[in-house]
């Protein structure tokens, strides 16, 4: 498959008035060298040390980023800025110790993928939707391998009594069953679509099916268990051959929250709805008369788990919220300390 993004891509941003540089798109991260794409096509790059590591001026780079570089016709580019984004993933780093690890950036919808054997798991799937409304896209529920189950309706119905708002698609890349209406509601010229999911869900598969040919390795996956290998190794993005843009990433099961203040009630619309109902404003939702929730759960309208998993997300999210305070408040610190030393600099009040 012919690696080409078409200029138009990379230009229709809304760059900074003071923008000096070339304009590029990141379209895969190797630890510290990233591939991008800009008007004088493909070439790689790595983050000017100065602005990204001593004064700490800008957010590190992901795939899908739009950045300003230097660009180097003979090497390696510098890139100089991380450009706005409209929306972003992060997750909390499953190595102790990391904080956030950016997954993706500037895309329009997320793929939640799960197949239909033994890796679909509801609990998931409220995670990966919770933190998809946190990123600022919309979340999109993909069922795969639907020709492995007689009845996949049934599947559906789980997912829409806990997915509420969004979309949901049963397919199949063997039979090609679904794929044409996936395609058409979301795979559309110049947006970009995310895919999460396990490993051996199917997401390099239907990278491929929707490329046309094998750019993505397929790995096999457990009988006993339902789980894959790692196939793909790096989040990396594709363009398909109508001009739409695919984000793969690994596999992840392991999906630690990092911020999901806004999300959570997205997702959980369902259940916040019950809030106002409450005879207390302050109610807690535990033993207070005149409680909606307690209510709708002894009725049946609530479904426990739902409510459990509600609580435990949010135990996350508050936990998460403190953190990352914490840390944006240290960038923003060291930010204000590399303007005022480059200040004092250009007024002379000190020599280097």
């Amino acid at each position: 498959m012919e690696r080409f993004f078409p200029v138009p891509l990379i230009f229709t941003l809304m760059l900074p008035e003071d923008t000096s540089g070339t304009p590029a798109r990141i379209t895969a991260v190797y630890k510290e060298r990233y591939e991008l794409v800009c008007e004088y096509g493909y070439t790689f790059g790595k983050l000017k040390t100065s602005i990204y590591y001593y004064e700490k001026l800008e957010d590190f780079p992901t795939t899908g980023d739009f950045v300003l570089i230097d660009y180097n016709p003979s090497g390696d580019s510098q890139i100089i800025k991380t450009l706005a984004r409209k929306s972003f993933f992060s997750r909390r780093d499953p190595s102790p110790g990391q904080g956030e690890q950016a997954v993706a950036a500037n895309f329009d919808y997320v793929f939640i993928m799960q197949s239909l054997n033994n890796d679909f798991n509801l609990k998931r799937m409220e995670r990966y939707i919770t933190l998809s409304w946190q990123s600022g896209a919309i979340p999109v529920v993909i069922l795969t391998k639907a020709d492995l189950v007689e009845d996949y309706s049934k599947y559906m119905q789980a997912v829409q009594d806990v997915a509420v708002g969004v979309g949901v698609y049963a397919i199949s890349v063997i039979t090609g069953f679904g794929l044409y209406k996936l395609k058409n509601d979301y795979l559309k010229p110049r947006k970009t679509v995310v895919f999460f999911g396990s490993s051996g869900v199917g997401k390099s598969s239907l990278v491929n099916v929707l490329a046309g040919q094998e750019i993505m390795a397929i790995g096999d996956i457990r009988e006993d268990d339902s789980k894959g290998r790692h196939t793909t190794t790096h989040r990396q993005l594709i363009m398909l051959p109508n001009g739409a843009m695919i984000i793969d990433t690994p596999g992840m099961r392991e999906l630690g929250m990092w911020d999901i203040g806004t999300g959570l009630g997205d997702a959980f619309s369902d259940v916040e709805s019950y809030f106002d109902q409450c005879k207390f404003k302050d109610c807690r939702h535990q033993t207070e008369p005149g409680c909606a929730v307690r209510e709708a759960i002894n009725n049946g309208e609530l479904p426990k788990e739902r409510w459990e998993s509600y609580l435990k997300l949010m135990r996350e999210a508050r936990f998460s919220e403190d953190k990352t305070g914490y840390l944006r408040q240290k960038q923003r610190w060291h930010k204000d300390i590399a303007k005022k030393s480059r200040q004092m600099k250009k007024n002379g009040r000190f020599k280097e």
